[in-house]
């Protein structure tokens, strides 16, 4: 009994050394790496080191774009009313706030060798104690760029993938309306009113089955990913026939998750390309939706019309 218990004791000595050992290799291990982490951290060249950055101002060939934070929300200065998709700003900003180099050039030629005389690009970059950053981009050399900041000598090298941040069309920087899925097994009634008229169609009528899925198909097939105009305002809204005497209203009752739900639509006039003026809701972006669509919706190819 007693030479088991010793053995015993010994196996659980040995179990109790390697649990020791692994954890020591493992801590080893874990400051090795963080080591590592601290000297590759160490090595990185950064040109900017900026924090809070509120206003971001660049130029892409002959476009210029200035975005501005006010309160919490970004805004495109150009047209204040735009609707900015917000990430594009905070990208930008997290990326050029602290941007890192490649390399920097040591001994380096005049600022005209580089092209940095007469940028390719500009990125200004400005924070909330007003302190305003400008980054001239160069030469393109392989897949980078020279960079340098004004007002100061040293001359780098940078990814030519950050500049990517900043290629977008004004299209792309729309935050464009999001739209429900509606069909005919969950559209519940639909009415147009125009020039005063009012028709309805409910699926709950059965002499209205054909008249739903028409328009339930018309509903469906609507895409918000074209705009005319993205800020309209009331004085802008008779050249699309969407001011308030002349576009045509369809409301539109339709179930989401168990819950009934109202859309909006305005529909104005036909434009050169056979597409219709449309607003959504009380959005002030004027889509564009092809004629066919709309004539689904307003189910004008059914020639008797049904006044409420």
């Amino acid at each position: 009994m007693e030479k088991r218990t010793k053995k015993l004791f010994i196996l659980i000595g040995v179990f109790l050394l390697l649990l020791l050992l692994l954890f020591g290799v493992k801590y080893l291990n874990q400051k090795q790496e963080e080591k590592w982490e601290k000297e590759t951290e160490a090595a990185k060249i950064y040109v900017t080191d900026l924090t809070e950055v509120r206003e971001i101002s660049y130029n892409i060939g002959e476009d210029d774009y200035t975005f501005a934070k006010q309160g919490d929300v970004w805004v495109y200065m150009e047209d204040e009313a735009f609707p900015l998709k917000q990430n594009v700003p905070e990208q930008i900003a997290d990326v050029f706030a602290k941007l890192e180099a490649e390399r920097e050039l040591k001994d380096g030629d005049t600022l005209e060798a580089y092209g940095l005389d007469n940028p390719s690009y500009t990125v200004a970059l400005t924070t909330a104690d007003e302190q305003k950053t400008v980054l001239k981009f160069g030469n393109a050399v392989d897949d980078s760029y020279y960079l340098t900041v004004e007002g100061k000598e040293a001359v780098y090298t940078v990814e030519a993938s950050v500049l990517e941040e900043l290629q977008y069309t004004k299209d792309e920087l729309a935050q464009l309306d999001s739209y429900p899925s509606i069909g005919s097994g969950n559209l519940i009634k639909e009415t147009i009113i125009e020039n005063g008229k009012t028709t309805t169609y409910t699926s709950e009528n059965e002499e209205d089955t054909e008249h739903i899925a028409t328009v339930a198909g018309g509903l469906g097939a609507v895409t918000l990913d074209t705009a005319a105009d993205y800020s309209a305002e009331e004085q802008d809204l008779p050249q699309y026939g969407l001011d308030e005497a002349t576009r045509i209203t369809v409301k539109v009752t339709y179930k989401e998750d168990e819950e009934e739900k109202e859309l909006i639509l305005y529909i104005g006039k036909e434009n050169e390309s056979k597409s219709r003026y449309v607003m959504v809701n009380d959005s002030k972006i004027v889509y564009l939706i092809s004629d066919a669509v709309c004539n689904n919706i307003l189910n004008i190819s059914d020639e008797t019309d049904k006044a409420e």
